[in-house]
């Protein structure tokens, strides 16, 4: 049996077998930022292979970015990793990412307007709010089944051994406030990019509200959170480059889960290189956020260049409820 490194809240696996799983365990196979490239897309069909070959996994959860930044945003490639998703033997919950709609304004991408793009995803992947994706599929909770946000079908919600998962569409490009088209955006595209930020932010931030009261409801014993963006990107941090778009989130994320007090997952994807830390133990500088919530563990997924994939292991009656390895295809 592996034996296990505790960090903030989440058992590391640190060797080869598997530890036996309790009856109400479940595995979750979490991905990001593939296919990313001619190469991986190429490859995609074996990572699928793999991770359907592992019969623990009961849910794939994919954390947005389905192609790299400048490649085509096409309808047609769309389908074809629509195709892809549906070759999954369990159910696939996917968040968006910013390759796929906010960044199709480079000209190599299509010089797409991004909210076109973004209806185009919708779609593409979304077209049964309420339900997953994968051969065989699983009810969610959709956002879009609320009045109020209708639009946001993407975002989801789900329980499983005593954990509640979302899915928040929170994505890279500063969530949305980088100007499209760069220094060529014109006034009213700027008018619809701030828009479109606004709207999303306000249902992100219900999401994120309604997910902790259905954990608390639910006598949840843990919270995952999933999404694309690296909400403290170095490569920013280093650069200078604005993340004041996830402002709002952080502060909100620190709040809830201060308050919740249990273990809280935080899956993100979008900086390529795995990393996992506690961004909120002594709250957030870079944002602004004072809150302390000590009991928020983050992974980054690795992405990109790599053909990998994470086992998250959720068991309820284990001491920590969270175990993960990484695994090569």
């Amino acid at each position: 049996m592996k034996p296990l490194m505790l960090l903030a809240g989440v058992a590391v696996v640190l060797a080869t077998a598997p530890a036996a799983m309790a009856k109400s365990a479940q595995t979750v196979a979490v991905i990001g930022d593939t296919p990313y490239g001619a190469t991986q897309l190429t490859e995609f069909p074996a990572l699928v292979g793999a991770i359907n070959a592992d019969p623990k996994v009961g849910l794939v959860l994919h954390l947005g970015d389905i192609k790299n930044g400048s490649s085509p945003c096409s309808s047609e490639y769309f389908g074809q990793i629509r195709a892809q998703f549906d070759s999954f033997a369990d159910p696939l919950v996917f968040t968006p990412g910013d390759n796929e709609w906010t960044d199709c304004h480079r000209a190599s991408a299509g010089g797409y307007l991004p909210t076109e793009r973004l209806d185009a995803v919708r779609s593409a992947f979304f077209p049964r709010p309420g339900r997953s994706l994968g051969k065989r599929t699983q009810r969610v909770r959709s956002q879009g089944r609320d009045a109020e946000h209708r639009t946001f079908v993407e975002n989801q919600l789900w329980k499983t051994s005593r954990t509640v998962f979302a899915a928040i569409h929170v994505v890279g490009s500063n969530n949305d406030l980088a100007p499209w088209f760069g220094a060529l955006e014109t006034a009213a595209q700027r008018e619809l990019r701030e828009a479109e930020y606004r709207t999303r932010l306000a249902a992100d931030l219900d999401w994120l509200d309604r997910t902790f009261e259905t954990a608390e409801e639910s006598d949840a014993r843990a919270v995952v959170l999933a999404m694309q963006a690296d909400m403290w990107d170095a490569f920013s941090q280093a650069n200078g480059l604005p993340l004041n778009g996830f402002d709002a989130i952080v502060q909100r994320i620190a709040d809830l889960a201060g308050e919740f007090e249990r273990p809280v997952l935080l899956l993100q994807g979008d900086s390529h290189q795995f990393l996992v830390d506690r961004p909120l133990a002594n709250g957030s500088p870079v944002h602004d956020v004072t809150t302390q919530a000590p009991n928020v563990t983050r992974i980054v997924v690795q992405g990109a260049t790599t053909a990998e994939w994470l086992r998250l292991r959720i068991d309820p009656k284990a001491a920590e409820p969270f175990a993960f390895e990484r695994v090569a295809r």
